[in-house]
This record gives C-alpha cells, sequence and structure tokens, in this order.
C-alpha cells in the first residue's frame, strides 16, 4: 500500500511546462520508461543476493531514463519499499546511494555538457531526496554517509587528490558535488562562454563568483532570467535541504551541544562556492518582487519558478545559519578572501565563526546592502498585506514564517543591520506586518510558533533605544485587521493588538504575555502620546489582571501587574506632557489603583476571592466585575476541537512550548545613562529562578527611590522568584497571607498615588466649578498640565534586552523545522517518516 501522500493532484492538469514536454514530444515511450524504472524499483527490493557495484546495467536503470519527474520518483518508489530494502538488503541500498552520489561527481568533474547527462544528475537528485530520509529514521544507518567506501576515493573522483581524497565520507563527497552543480554553466547558471565546448575543460578551476545568480549584495550584474535554472536550482536546493534534515530525526535537547555536520561541512572552507553560494541565496531572496510588472491574476496563467526557487533559498539560509555561541574561527579562514574575488562581503575581517554563512552575514556593513536586505524582506513580508480592488489578484506568498526566522537571524549575527533596521523608520516596514500575522494568529492553535517568533523579534527590537522612538511615527496604512479604529501612532497599533492576544487568544499564548508587557515596558520610556483607545487598553488589562480572584490563582500572575504599573511609571515620569489620554484613564479608573492598594491579605479573604472564581467560571457574567468591557480579561481555554489546521499535519515542538525559558532568562537588564547609553545590571545571585516568570523589577519607587532599596527590591524579588518556582512546581500550592504580602509591599505605586493626589481634586473642582460633562475640556487641562516638582524623583529606565540562551535555541531549531517540514508537500519528502524532533498531529 503507498505510504506517501501527494497534496497536489498535479495528474489533473495539464503539464505545461516545457522542459518535460519537450522530453515527453521526444519520447512517446513515456509509460514503457517508468514501467522500466518501476521495475528495477522491484528487482532491487526482491534480490535476495547483493548486487555488484560494478553492474552498471543494473544501477544505470534508476537514473537513464529521460521522462520520469520528481512526482513520478516519489510515486514508483514507495516508502515500504525503502524500508525493506534497508533491512533485508542493506548492501543493495548501500551501493544504490553510493552509485547515485558517484554520478553527481562525475556530472559536477564534467559540467554536464549534454542534455543526457543533465537528466541523469536530475534522476539521481530526485532519488537521493526520496532516499535519504528513510537513511535518517534508523539510527544504525545514520552513520553510513559519513563512513567511507575503501578503495572508492572521492566516491569515483579521479585520484589526484592522494590519500586525503581517498578519505572522503561519503557525504562530504555529495554536498561538494551539490555546490558544485549549483554553478554549473548551462545548467544553473548562464554560460559566459561563446562555445559550450570548452566548458568542461575548466570547471574545477572557474570562479564561481562570477556566476552568482542575482544582482544584490556585492554583485552588480543581473544575470537574464532562465526558468530552467531556476528548476534545476530548486532541485539540487531541495535535495541539500534533506541533507541537512537528519537534525529531525534526533530527539530535542536543550543540551546537546552538536553541531548538524552537514551544514557544518557545508558551511566550511572545505566548501569553495561558499561565498557565492551564499550571495546567491540571499541576493534570489530579497530581490524577488512577487507581484511582478503587476498584471492582474498574472500568478494564474504563468508559472513563477522564481518563486520555488525563492522558497528553497531561504530555507537554506535559514537551516544554514547555524552557530554555537563561543565557536571559534579555525586559521583556514584567511583563506575566505581569494584575490581578485569582487563577488561578495567586503573588507573582512580576520576573525568569526567558523560557520561561513554565519561569517560572511556577520560582516555585511555597506549601507547599501543593508538598505537591500532590509527592502527585501519587508516587501515580501508585506506581500499578504496587499490590498486590490480586484479580489485575489495579485500573488501571495506563503514563506512569511521562514521570512521571520531569517529576519530574526540577521538581526542577531549582525548587529549592524540590527542598527541600520532601527536607524530609520523602515523598521516600521517589518513591524506592522509582524503584527498582522500576530493578531491573524492569535485564535489558531496550529500557529502557536508564529506567535512566538514575532513576538521574540519584537522584544529583540524592543530593547533597543531607537525602536520605541520609531514607534511614534503616526499609523496612517489601513491593513485590514479586526481591531477598534483609531486615529494614533504605531504604538497604539502595537498596544491595541497585544491587548487584543491577551484578551481574545487561546490558553497556549499564556506563556507570551509577560514577554508581551516586558515589550510594552520596553518602549513605554518613548511614548509621546498614546491614543484614547490604547490607553483605555492598557488600564483594562489592569482591570482584569488586578482582580482578586486572577492575583491569587497562581504563583506568578502578580508579576503582570508589576508590569503594568511600570509601564505607566515610564510614561508619567519621562513622558507625561503628551500623554493626557492616559493620564485621564487612570483618573477614571483611579478606583482600580485604590482596591489594588488596600488589596486583602488575610485568609478568608483570599479563599472568598478563590470560591467566587469557582462559582462564576472565568467569564464572571453576574459579577459587578464583570462590568468592564469586554474582552478585558485573560484568555479563556480554548475548546477542543475548535481550531482546525488547514495542513494534514501539525508539527508540535515537545514541551518547548511550555518549557521556554522565562522573561527574567531570556533578558538581561540594562539601565539607561544620563548621556542616553545602556549600562548592564549586575544580575545578583539567587537560587534557582523560576522558569516562568519575572517580577517586574526597576520601577520600585514605592516607599523610597534610593540605590539601595532599589538594589534590595531586584534582589527580593529575583529570590522570590526562586521561591515561588519551587512552589508552584507542586501541585498543593495555595495563596497565603505571607506570599500575598511578599508582593503587595513591593507594588511600585507612589507615582500614580502621587498623580492621583494632585490631579483628581482639580479635575473634580473645574468640572463643578464649569459644570463641565464633555472630556474635551478636561483632556484640554489635563494636555496644558504640570507635574513639575510633584512627582517623586523619576527612577531610572530599566531596559530588557533579548538574552540567547540554549533552551530558546533549541525552541528555534524545532520550529524552523516544524515549518520545513510542513511546506515540503510537493514532493512530501518526510511525509510518514519518523521524526522525532517534534510530534506530528493528524487532523
Amino acid at each position: 500500500m503507498r505510504e506517501i501522500i501527494l497534496l497536489h493532484c498535479e495528474a489533473l492538469s495539464v503539464n505545461t511546462d516545457p522542459q518535460e514536454t519537450g522530453w515527453r514530444g521526444r519520447n512517446m515511450g513515456n509509460a514503457d520508461t517508468k514501467l522500466h524504472f518501476r521495475k528495477a524499483v522491484i528487482q532491487l527490493t526482491t534480490k535476495t543476493q547483493p548486487v555488484e557495484a560494478t553492474d552498471d546495467a543494473f544501477w544505470d536503470q534508476f537514473w537513464a531514463d529521460a521522462s520520469t519527474n520528481v512526482q513520478d520518483v516519489f510515486t514508483l518508489v514507495p516508502a515500504a519499499e525503502i524500508r525493506a530494502v534497508r533491512e533485508e538488503s542493506p548492501s543493495n541500498l548501500a551501493t544504490l546511494c553510493y552509485k547515485a552520489v558517484e554520478r553527481l561527481v562525475r556530472g559536477a568533474d564534467s559540467g554536464c555538457p549534454s542534455e543526457k547527462e543533465r537528466q541523469i544528475v536530475l534522476n539521481c537528485v530526485r532519488l537521493l531526496t526520496r532516499i535519504l530520509p528513510y537513511i535518517f529514521e534508523d539510527a544504525d544507518w545514520r552513520g553510513f554517509f559519513w563512513s567511507t567506501v575503501p578503495g572508492a576515493g572521492r566516491a569515483g573522483r579521479s585520484a589526484e587528490g592522494g590519500d586525503e581524497d581517498d578519505a572522503r565520507p561519503l557525504a562530504e563527497s555529495l554536498l561538494l558535488a551539490i555546490a558544485d552543480l549549483l554553478f554549473c554553466p548551462d545548467f544553473t547558471t548562464q554560460s559566459h562562454k561563446k562555445s559550450s565546448a570548452d566548458v568542461s575543460e575548466d570547471i574545477r578551476s572557474m570562479d564561481s563568483c562570477e556566476y552568482i545568480w542575482e544582482a544584490g549584495v556585492g554583485f552588480a550584474q543581473s544575470p537574464p532570467l532562465n526558468y530552467v535554472h531556476d528548476i534545476n536550482r530548486t532541485e539540487l536546493l531541495k535535495l541539500l535541504l534533506t541533507c541537512f534534515s537528519e537534525a529531525m530525526y534526533l530527539p530535542p535537547s536543550s543540551e546537546r551541544k552538536n553541531l548538524n555536520p552537514w551544514v557544518s561541512f557545508f558551511c566550511s572552507t572545505d566548501n569553495r562556492h561558499a561565498l557565492p553560494l551564499f550571495t546567491s541565496l540571499l541576493n534570489v531572496v530579497c530581490a524577488y518582487d512577487p507581484v511582478g510588472y503587476g498584471f492582474p491574476y498574472n500568478h494564474l496563467m504563468f508559472s513563477d519558478h522564481r518563486e520555488l526557487l525563492v522558497e528553497q533559498a531561504v530555507q537554506i539560509l535559514v537551516v544554514a545559519l547555524e552557530h554555537e555561541a563561543g565557536s571559534a574561527a579555525s586559521s583556514a579562514l584567511k583563506a575566505l578572501v581569494t584575490s581578485g574575488s569582487s563577488s561578495g562581503v567586503e573588507d573582512l575581517e580576520p576573525a568569526g565563526p567558523e560557520n561561513l554563512f554565519v561569517n560572511y552575514l556577520s560582516r555585511i556593513h555597506r549601507e547599501e546592502d543593508l538598505g537591500f536586505i532590509l527592502k527585501g524582506v519587508a516587501r515580501l513580508l508585506n506581500n499578504p498585506l496587499l490590498q486590490t480592488y480586484l479580489p485575489r489578484s495579485t500573488k501571495k506568498i506563503q514563506f512569511h514564517q521562514e521570512l521571520l526566522i531569517l529576519f530574526w537571524k540577521f538581526c542577531d549575527f549582525n548587529k549592524k543591520f540590527l542598527f541600520f533596521v532601527l536607524k530609520s523608520s523602515d523598521v516600521l516596514d517589518v513591524l506592522v506586518p509582524i503584527l498582522f500575522n500576530l493578531n491573524d494568529a492569535r485564535a489558531d492553535q496550529s500557529r502557536v510558533g508564529l506567535m512566538h517568533i514575532g513576538v521574540f523579534i519584537l522584544l529583540l527590537l524592543s530593547g533597543e533605544r531607537n525602536f520605541g522612538v520609531r514607534l511614534n511615527k503616526p499609523y496612517t496604512l489601513r491593513v485590514p485587521m479586526d481591531i477598534p479604529v483609531f486615529t494614533g501612532t504605531h504604538a497604539d497599533l502595537l498596544v491595541v493588538i497585544f491587548h487584543k492576544i491577551i484578551t481574545s487568544g487561546h490558553q497556549r499564548l499564556q506563556p507570551l504575555f509577560e514577554c508581551l508587557l516586558t515589550i510594552t515596558v520596553n518602549i513605554s520610556p518613548y511614548l509621546k502620546s498614546l491614543s484614547m483607545v490604547a490607553a483605555n487598553k492598557l488600564l483594562h488589562l489592569l482591570e482584569a489582571f488586578t482582580t482578586p480572584w486572577f492575583l491569587f490563582s497562581s504563583p506568578q500572575n502578580h508579576h503582570l501587574v508589576f508590569f503594568l504599573l511600570e509601564v505607566f511609571n515610564n510614561i508619567i515620569q519621562y513622558q507625561f506632557d503628551g500623554n493626557f489620554n492616559l493620564v485621564y484613564a487612570i483618573i477614571r479608573k483611579r478606583n482600580v489603583f485604590h482596591q489594588l492598594a488596600n488589596l486583602p491579605t488575610d485568609t478568608s479573604s483570599i479563599q472568598k476571592a478563590l470560591q467566587r472564581k469557582k462559582k462564576s467560571g472565568i467569564s464572571r457574567s453576574n459579577s459587578t466585575e464583570a462590568e468592564s468591557m469586554e474582552g478585558s480579561r485573560p484568555a479563556v481555554p480554548a475548546e477542543p476541537g475548535t481550531f482546525k489546521t488547514s495542513l494534514e499535519a501539525t508539527p508540535v515542538q515537545k514541551g518547548f512550548l511550555v518549557r521556554l525559558p522565562g522573561i527574567d532568562k531570556i533578558t538581561e537588564k540594562s539601565q539607561v545613562s544620563v548621556d542616553g547609553t545602556m549600562v548592564a545590571v549586575p544580575h545578583l545571585e539567587a537560587p534557582q529562578t523560576t522558569a516562568d516568570g519575572q517580577a517586574a523589577a526597576g520601577a520600585s519607587d514605592t516607599e523610597s527611590n534610593s540605590e539601595r532599596d532599589h538594589e534590595a527590591y531586584h534582589s527580593e524579588s529575583e529570590a522570590g522568584r526562586s521561591r515561588l518556582s519551587s512552589v508552584s512546581s507542586s501541585a498543593a500550592w495555595s495563596p497565603n497571607p505571607d506570599w500575598v504580602m511578599s508582593w503587595k509591599s513591593k507594588l511600585p505605586l507612589q507615582t500614580i498615588m502621587r498623580l492621583l493626589q494632585v490631579l483628581v481634586p482639580q479635575v473634580e473642582k473645574i468640572c463643578i466649578d464649569k459644570g463641565l460633562t464633555d472630556e474635551s475640556e478636561i483632556l484640554k487641562f489635563l494636555q496644558h498640565g504640570t507635574l513639575v516638582g510633584l512627582l517623586p524623583v523619576p527612577h531610572p529606565i530599566l531596559i530588557r534586552k533579548y538574552q540567547a540562551n540554549a533552551g530558546t535555541a533549541m525552541w528555534f531549531r524545532t520550529y524552523m523545522w516544524g515549518v520545513i517540514y510542513l511546506r515540503n508537500v510537493d514532493p512530501p519528502i518526510w511525509y510518514d517518516t519518523d521524526i522525532r524532533l517534534f510530534e506530528i498531529q493528524r487532523i
């Protein structure tokens, strides 16, 4: 029984691919050749004796036919038969892999001068793409490609290299052959020769930097578009991605330090094409314009082979940009820059990561190159947001998740790029599509990974002052989102969408709440004027988070209140003048702050609050506290079966959604000094901190603003989280007066209470004296008011910057491969194989 699933039934449509129709026109015996290929597969599975490697007549049956395409190979080589050969005739499977690699090496050495040779190479590529996942899923076979074949040299390559070549493992021969073939004139690149007769003579010595696929970073010439070359590149990259996918067959472990051996070798100095290939992949992605010339419905009339290449290129980049912290550069790094090469990253420094892709990316520094990358990524991220008068008239790309991972890696590995992004308002071209995706995915449990990557990017950006400053630009776009209409800035958009995620997202998003509020805290000192809509949203969150039953129902819930209070304190202390809307909202909801300050701490009150929750449930429809605006309460758990995914299978990270380190583990605190520079705040030692919580630190201005009290608050809150960690792990945890008092006494309410003490009587007096009923008059008064000299001494601005760690690195790796698994369904490379990195949920 066939064990693969073809999600795109192309047999029902007319094949207009000239490459394939040309072959079929020349060979009307199409069905016969497929039958011969199928017979060869059956012979391989039924032969009880090993077939000699020298029996070329037998092995050539697998790649000599000109009419088979990749779908044919996946159909005619069933999974059950691959496993049967692996178990019952292991020597035949080993020989098949060896012979296929040998033909690829031969093709790379010869430069594929003939059409027949190119077809043989493509057939070998398709066959290896089909077989490799079944090699990886068996632990006993996993090392096969890293073993050497006695006497075979470099998989059949001439013995010019001597002993070193003789010892080269099959995997290295395969990877080097793929790299060579990706820069093969007339096969994957435009030939520079007037005659192709002498191409094969200098294929080994040609400078592939002259054959970069697209203009962009370090390369000015844009080669003519050739769809055949794009198709061939795509198939080779698909095989390369399959080679890298061994990581999917290893169980997740944040302790595992070993890098992917396939990636490590391919991105090492052994690969002479590393620089031009990195540049080609980067430029192809960033130069791609899905809209093209803008003809309506053009994507329905013409096949876009460049889109398929871009998808594979971005997936190769996100996998290949793998870097283990602390990896030192080898002395061979000096060989990176070859004399006369004008292709890539200029003025390379002599040190850097051993992974050359990471190395090259980290040293891109020219403004025009950084601008090219940012504009390209932003254009693609904004593509799904395009609005036209004709429905579905423009192409919508589907690889936005890979783009977000790639953007994350750009920012993480190249700090010059991060600063360039934040230098101008161009960062908003990335922010808006991220917020759009967060809002769109908040209610879909199958897209929880997209939520995480979007929030992590915003957390990384929010650690820089310029991000908060850029958010003050007015938001004038009208992207279709189900959010309240408002007139305001990009900061307002961010607050409104964060509120939407917290109040109407599904239960699995709760670990992100602290991240969302940390981002809000980081940007709050720089927000010049929040709209009334955004101000009300923040107050609604505070109202929801300060209800007694919510505060007492979890050992970490009060942390959310600390974050929100820190937001209010930052805005009041540093941006009071323009934030009259927020001040007015605080005055209107002053009872929330008074109730919080007078929160009962005795045992009977705690128990009454919890019992009230049990009686009325989360919706609390009969409670007086339910009078607040709809959506101002934490999200209720999603009902089982409510959400469906449009994909056949959904990868779920094994526990990483709940085991992600808490906000205190993935951020480090930096204090903004008087001159605007960041000064790291030393981390005070405490017992093991909780993996899920972070009390708001830094805006502690309750009774004293002295440096000593400030530090004491940090220390105690850290230690408090440590105690809560052990407590929360116990199912028997329950709130008690001591626990409530331990954090209630540190609520940073002094600034807000002082504001209310000064302004409330003034506002009430104006309303009485002038008989005001219109809030606009009150807003005018607040707009021209001042609290200079009346508020406590401003506290230092504390920014929590993203800090990489093993847990988040493992999460990113898992999420990345989960996305790649789902995106590669034609052909379904990894379908129904024994994936161990994540679980597959069948829907």
